[in-house]
Formats: structure tokens, sequence, C-alpha cells
């Protein structure tokens, strides 16, 4: 062979060598994510789409770059240490969670794996001491329930001043945090000459029996108390409750839309959307621990007026004005 086309050939071949070599380096297989959910699948489903929009904005590929392994309890919080060993053994690079029990428990099953949460109370909850320092495997975002939960029903005095008896639904698996927002709620009831009634219900077929309950007790509204399960009876509950005349208001976003009078909290989505921040800063090797835990920033304030209409009610300016989305 002639020399000078051996010369060419090894020239040629060392730009393609170092390609290949290039692209080997880079075909790194998809970490694993870990998403772990106390309500449905189709109940989840916006929230997870906007975490998915988030991570891709961030330069993050689903399917390529990372794969989100999900898990749902369908509102059976008994299930939750089953789906959190599960993921657990697909070894994931770090966990996705919305609620305090669920981190708790994927705390204990993966104590060295990170956790961002993108709801719930970590403080009550006792997952950390510190938000802006919170050591260990945990960081995310912080709800205020306690706080949303009295501007609710506010609210609601503010729609219905002649109220006089209002049913509470609790969640009674919520432990210690929802224990206080009950409190904080029958005082705000008390204060404004209002009798509260508080059922607690800790699976689905407590629902019936605790309307049943609500009925009895002869209620004029219905409040309904932040969990992490709600979700997945609230279109019953709202249906029940339109039934019996009551207008229904809580936190969670999605109970004006299904026909309930008002919502007001944090915006899910956002938070769901900042939670993909921390995930690709740990990805990138950021601790956890050092990650500070914030709290919201964004409340949304949605009124159903079709619904207060139907109910007889005049929402006052001082209210609508208030507003962050008005349904017609």
């Amino acid at each position: 062979m002639n020399p000078r086309r051996k010369w060419v050939a090894a020239g040629l071949g060392l730009p393609a060598l170092a390609w290949v070599g290039a692209l080997c380096a880079q075909a790194k297989p998809p970490v694993a994510i870990a998403w772990l959910s106390v309500g449905s699948r189709e109940g989840t489903l916006p929230v997870s789409n906007a975490f998915k929009e988030s991570m891709a904005a961030l330069g993050w590929k689903l399917g390529d770059q990372y794969l989100l392994e999900e898990r749902f309890a369908d509102g059976r919080v008994e299930q939750i240490p089953a789906l959190a060993q599960e993921l657990a053994a697909k070894k994931p690079a770090v966990f996705v969670v919305s609620v305090s029990a669920a981190a708790k428990v994927i705390m204990a099953a993966a104590p060295t794996t990170p956790v961002v949460m993108y709801n719930g109370d970590p403080m009550t909850a006792g997952l950390v001491t510190s938000l802006s320092r919170p050591g260990g495997m945990l960081t995310g975002l912080s709800t205020v329930s306690a706080e949303a939960t009295l501007k609710v029903f506010e609210l609601l005095l503010e729609a219905s001043p002649k109220l006089q008896r209002a049913g509470f639904l609790a969640d009674s698996t919520a432990g210690s945090a929802g224990a206080s927002i009950v409190s904080n709620a029958q005082r705000a009831a008390q204060r404004a000459g209002v009798q509260a009634v508080v059922v607690g219900i800790a699976k689905p077929e407590d629902v019936d029996p605790a309307l049943a309950r609500l009925v009895k007790a002869k209620i004029q509204a219905l409040v309904l108390l932040p969990s992490a399960w709600f979700a997945t009876q609230s279109r019953k509950v709202i249906q029940f409750a339109t039934a019996q005349g009551w207008p229904v208001v809580g936190i969670s976003n999605p109970i004006p839309r299904q026909g309930g009078l008002f919502s007001f909290g944090a915006d899910t989505l956002a938070q769901a959307r900042r939670s993909a921040y921390y995930v690709d800063r740990i990805l990138k090797g950021a601790r956890p621990g050092d990650l500070p835990i914030e709290q919201p920033t964004t409340f949304a304030l949605t009124i159903n007026m079709k619904t207060a209409k139907a109910l007889g009610l005049i929402i006052p300016p001082s209210v609508l004005l208030r507003a962050t989305e008005v349904i017609e």
C-alpha cells in the first residue's frame, strides 16, 4: 500500500475513532426517578405532566436521560409502605412525593436516597427541624395548609354570612399535622360563632358514613380539610353535597372545577414544576440537605360562579376581586 495512502487512511480514521469513543462515553443509561402519589393516576396526571414539562425545560429528556417510575395508592394510605418498598427496589436516583406521610415511609425504606417533596408540611410532620437547612436526605417544597384552611373558612363566612353549622371533613391518617389543622379550624369556627362538626375519615369506605353523619348534624356548608388522598373522593363528595344544598370549599385546586364553590391554596402545578428544579440540582450532584425547603409563593383563589348561583349565594365583590380564576 502506498505510504501516503496509509497516512491518509490513518488520518481519516483517528477522528472517526475519537468521535465513536466520545459517543460511547456520552451514551449513559437513563437515571430512574421514583414518583409516589397517594392519589390516583388520573387525578395526578396534570401534576406529573407539569413536572415532566419542567424537567424538559431543564434539559432532561424523558426516556433518553431519565425514566419515571410511577406508583399510585388510589387513596389507600395503607398501601404506601408496599409501594415505597417496590420503588426502592428499583434503585432510583431520587424520589418525588406529594405528602409528608409518603416521605416518612420512603426515608425509612431507602434512607440513603434523596427525597423531593412538592406538597405537605415536613416541619409539622417532624421530618426536618429547619426549612433553610433541612439536612439529611429530604428537601423540596412545603405548603402552609393550616393558614390556607383558615383563609378558606374566612372566605366562606364572607360568602355565607348567615352560616351557623359548618362541616369539616378531616383526614384521620394525617397525623399531628392533620390534628393541628383540625384544632385551628375548630377555634376559628368558635370565634365566628359557628358550630363546627368535624368528621374524620381514613379510607374511601368511610366516606358514605361520614356524609350520613353530616346530614344528621344538619350542616349548611362543608370544608374539605387538607388531605393527600381526598382528591380520589372529592367528586363524589361534591355531588352529594350539591344535592344537599351545601357549598363545598377547600384548599385543593380541583374542588371548584368539580362543582364546589371555591378553593384557595398553593398552586399545586407550580409546586410540581418547581420540584423539577430540586431533582435537577440533585442529579447534578447537590446534597438534598443543603437545598432550602421553599414555601409557596403562588396562591390561587378559584370561584365557581355557576355553583354560587345554583346555591343562591351572592359572592361579595371583595371576594371576587381577589379571585385568580372565575368559572362561569
